[in-house]
Formats: structure tokens, C-alpha cells, sequence
């Protein structure tokens, strides 16, 4: 079994968000089209980085992955889809089922990843 962790600060990604290209760059549309569909998107949008970088250092490859391969579907209870080099790296080192819990306050938002191994 491993895990991942990560915290991020929700401004920071609030305003990496009025930068050009970075919603395309690290989400897919319809991560977007739920984080967009928010009150305050920025922390939906927080939650899911965080995420991802948690699932990254839970599989061992880091940020190595290009971001949209890591894709946070489901709700209320979030989930993981792999995709591209990420889910072959996941392959490769036998990567079985992914849990994940995010969770935000005002200012930051937190991700757990727990990566169990394939039997």
C-alpha cells in the first residue's frame, strides 16, 4: 500500500487561474464543467490539483504525469480515472484500486491518495 499527500493554497491556484491555459493544461472538461459549475470554483478546482499530485506521489512517478491523465471523476465520493503514459506507469508497477479523500477550508485544500497493490 502506498499514499500520497498534498496541501495547496486556494489563492494560489485562484489566481493561477486567471493565467491563459492553465485550466486546459491541468483539467479535463469535465473536471472543469463541475469545478466551473461551483459557487467558489477555486476551491473545487484546489481540491482537484491537490488531488492529483497526491495520486502522482501515491503511484511514485510525482508531478511526471501530465495532469489531464490523472482525471477526478465521481461525486459525492470522488474518484480516479488513469489515462495515457499515467495509467501505463500505473501498469507497470501494479498499481491496484485508488482511494481518495480531498477536503478544503477557506484557504487551503488537502488530498489523500491510497494506492492498493494489484493481487
Amino acid at each position: 500500500m502506498k499514499v500520497g499527500v498534498d496541501l495547496i493554497e486556494i489563492e494560489r491556484v485562484r489566481r493561477a487561474l486567471e493565467r491563459p491555459g492553465f485550466r486546459d493544461r491541468c483539467f479535463t472538461k469535465a473536471e472543469q464543467a463541475y469545478c466551473d459549475s461551483r459557487v467558489r470554483p477555486e476551491e473545487s478546482y484546489a481540491g482537484r490539483f491537490a488531488a492529483k499530485e497526491a495520486v502522482g506521489k501515491a503511484l511514485g512517478c510525482g508531478v511526471r504525469f501530465t495532469w489531464r491523465e490523472v482525471e477526478i471523476v465521481g461525486r459525492p465520493k470522488p474518484g480516479v480515472k488513469l489515462s495515457g503514459r499515467t495509467a501505463a506507469f500505473a501498469e507497470r508497477v501494479r498499481a491496484g484500486a485508488i482511494d481518495l479523500s480531498m477536503t478544503h477550508s477557506r484557504e487551503l485544500a488537502a488530498a489523500i491518495a491510497v494506492v492498493s497493490p494489484r493481487a
